[in-house]
């Protein structure tokens, strides 16, 4: 019989993880009976589910899933939005924290599903822009205590080049790297990127102790706050222009058209002398924090 986390790892993209997820914590079904607990062979009178292939497709000849399976694929249709704009921790902790086991907090209304593997692992699907705020209420909770490694990841459509299940397998692979000594994070903003790991490593964009990375979201939150969409675009194309006669011209033009606020700012980070992967990141970081005006 399949549980909880088998079911889970059949997603193949995000709306189907976060369907599975509501599904299994709003009814927690009796999976089959035991006369029927697996699919027999196939024949012309008798196949196994399409997706699953593991239980019985449904008596009705014009439907090729289990019960299970299509309750899930049914559920899904309706959180095609949702999955835009979700993400998925992955979590490897010396213990489980208190909010993940309650399910309240100040920021539990921005978790769209929860699944506690064991007492070390968990996972969660967040709102994107709610990443920060979800940081600092841990923090808040637990400090220095907890320990181990979170890896952020977003969920997949289908145009996705494989599917959740292995993202997913391929996190569970690489969670236990690291020694439980520091709470520390591994951020890929795109989810092929855990098949490649070390591309991000060698540029220093990918593993980082909490505090470090919610240092980096509060920067994140300040130049998407101060910098218009379109002023932020056009800094990314000037920041990739040498520093010649062209270059210096037309970023004093820039300068001079941005708010006071936005130009002390890139002043004081001295931006034009970060290196090519900071800047990645800082974008990177961007599409994760809500803004201000």
């Amino acid at each position: 019989m399949l549980n909880i986390f088998d079911w889970i790892r059949l997603s193949r993209n995000g709306s189907e993880l976060l369907a599975t997820m509501e599904y299994f914590l709003e009814n927690k079904p009796d999976m089959f009976p035991e006369e029927k607990a697996l699919a027999g062979p196939v024949s012309f009178l008798s196949r196994p589910c399409s997706r699953c292939w593991i239980y019985p497709s449904s008596d009705n000849q014009d439907d090729s899933y289990c019960k299970i399976c299509l309750k899930i694929i049914t559920l899904s249709k309706k959180m095609g939005h949702k999955s835009n704009y979700s993400m998925v921790v992955w979590g490897n902790v010396n213990y489980l924290p208190k909010q993940l086991k309650s399910r309240q907090g100040f920021y539990a209304s921005s978790i769209m599903g929860s699944y506690v593997h064991d007492d070390n692992h968990f996972m969660l699907i967040l709102e994107r822009y709610k990443l920060k705020p979800w940081i600092q209420e841990l923090l808040l909770y637990h400090g220095t205590e907890l320990k181990g490694l979170l890896q952020i990841f977003p969920t997949v459509g289908d145009t996705f080049r494989g599917n959740m299940n292995d993202i997913i397998n391929r996190a569970i692979h690489q969670d236990s790297r690291y020694p439980m000594n520091v709470l520390r994070i591994r951020f890929f903003p795109n989810a092929f990127q855990l098949f490649v790991p070390h591309e991000r490593d060698n540029a220093g964009i990918l593993t980082f102790e909490i505090k470090e990375f919610l240092e980096l979201l509060q920067m994140a939150f300040i130049f998407r706050s101060l910098l218009r969409p379109e002023d932020q675009n056009l800094l990314r194309e000037l920041l990739n222009m040498e520093n010649n006669t062209d270059g210096l011209l037309q970023w004093g033009r820039f300068a001079g058209s941005l708010e006071p606020e936005a130009r002390d700012l890139l002043n004081s980070w001295s931006i034009r002398q970060w290196s090519k992967n900071q800047i990645t990141l800082l974008y990177e970081l961007r599409e994760y924090v809500e803004y201000t005006f």
